[in-house]
């Protein structure tokens, strides 16, 4: 599993932490070599006992993330905190052990009072990220798991922020010139004038726009030029006769601040739009995962409530066996008492390990239904910044294009008629 560790104060905030209720389960497993019962005050005391000593970080905290993947039990989480603990000279020191689970997964903090009270000063702690690593690599090889490189979670590079050069390219070759080709035509040939013509480009995605030394262009929503005579395939004459008054189009720039201006305001209406159906999505799978834990907290407390009561029955059942009065002196005597004693440690010891099977089973049923929705929540999130990611960076793109224009031509054009 993976390990963590890192020396430093702060009880009362590591306290908090490490209990705090957005977790779905939270279990104070063990509280070892203190004499508070609870964690806050455990670590506080802690902290006290370090007001003796020069030291400000007196404690030592480590996470145990197993694969999420994995069904591992409390035993391999207790043998790697006592492997911990033996490495870094930490035996006998006081300890605080707490299991998480969250998102579908179950992990460990363990906690250890770095102050050695005989002594009255901090247990010295050098290369426990080495230590660590070690010991991390002995457990996966042990459970048989797949060693991570570096034993390290890496985290996945932001493939966001793409150029003004990157996005147009891309864009570019998302368009196949045939579709350019055969829509331009279509609008030439169904056209008899330059109002129906501007109509039928607009219809499609276009504007008709003046392009340099007296040529008609087409531009598109990406600010794309494209020349009318080229793309049709007729003279430039041919298509300054049909359009007549070419001087009264707008010039390209215009054309581009006002495709960008619509573009920007569409777009943003998009995502307004695609954040509300994503906020209900949400709601609707917060609903069902808060749903979950709450049924899977009465679960662990009826097995919890099942197991006490079946543990007290044993435990009389057990004491039963020892004779009373003389009967029980006999028994003294002749060794029946020491056999029956011995007798009874090996079953409640089958008991304890009975009772920890089942509710590692119980808990691994539930991380395995968590993990489940956990999965279609990141699936949502995912889908969901892609979209964002994709809606927002065309806008800036837009909303830099317009920027741009405005800045290089500041001078007045005609209005673009975009029609009705």
């Amino acid at each position: 599993m993976i390990l963590h560790g890192n020396v430093r104060g702060g009880a009362r905030d590591l306290a908090l932490h490490l209990m705090k209720e957005e977790n779905d389960h939270v279990e104070l497993h063990e509280l070892r070599g203190f004499a508070c019962g609870d964690l806050m005050g455990a670590l506080n005391e802690a902290h006290a006992v370090s007001r003796g000593t020069r030291c400000k970080q007196f404690l030592f905290s480590v996470s145990l993330s197993p694969p999420p993947e994995e069904k591992v039990g409390v035993a391999v989480f207790e043998t790697a905190v006592g492997r911990i603990e033996d490495r870094l000279g930490l035996t006998g020191q006081p300890r605080a052990v707490v299991f998480h689970e969250k998102d579908g997964r179950r992990h460990c903090h363990a906690v250890w009072s770095r102050i050695d009270v005989a002594e009255m000063k901090a247990v010295p702690l050098p290369f426990t990220k080495r230590a660590l690593r070690e010991i991390s690599r002995d457990v996966f090889m042990e459970q048989g798991w797949t060693l991570p490189r570096g034993l390290m979670n890496s985290q996945e590079r932001d493939p966001r922020n793409f150029t003004h050069a990157q996005w147009q390219q891309a864009k570019r070759l998302g368009k196949d010139p045939r579709a350019i080709e055969t829509a331009l035509r279509d609008c030439w040939a169904v056209s008899d004038s330059r109002a129906a013509f501007t109509q039928a480009l607009q219809e499609r995605g276009y504007a008709l726009a003046r392009g340099d030394r007296r040529g008609v262009v087409a531009v598109d929503h990406r600010g794309e030029v494209f020349a009318v005579s080229k793309w049709v395939g007729i003279k430039a004459k041919d298509v300054r006769a049909k359009l007549s008054d070419t001087d009264g189009l707008p010039s390209v720039d215009a054309a581009r601040r006002k495709f960008a201006q619509d573009m920007a305001a569409h777009l943003r209406d998009l995502d307004a739009a695609q954040q509300k159906t994503d906020a209900a999505r949400r709601t609707t799978l917060d609903s069902r995962r808060a749903e979950m834990v709450q049924r899977h907290r009465r679960d662990r407390a009826k097995l919890g409530e099942i197991q006490d009561k079946r543990r007290e029955e044993e435990t009389r059942a057990r004491q039963a066996r020892f004779s009373k009065g003389l009967r029980g002196l006999f028994d003294v005597v002749t060794g029946t008492r020491k056999r029956i004693k011995a007798r009874n440690e090996i079953e409640a010891l089958e008991s304890f390990r009975r009772d920890r099977r089942e509710k590692d089973d119980l808990v691994f049923r539930q991380v395995s239904e968590r993990r489940s929705l956990h999965r279609r929540m990141e699936r949502l999130k995912k889908l969901q910044a892609r979209r964002q990611t994709a809606l927002r960076r065309d806008i800036a793109q837009y909303d830099e294009i317009r920027q741009e224009e405005r800045e290089t031509f500041a001078h007045k054009e005609p209005a673009l008629d975009m029609g009705p």
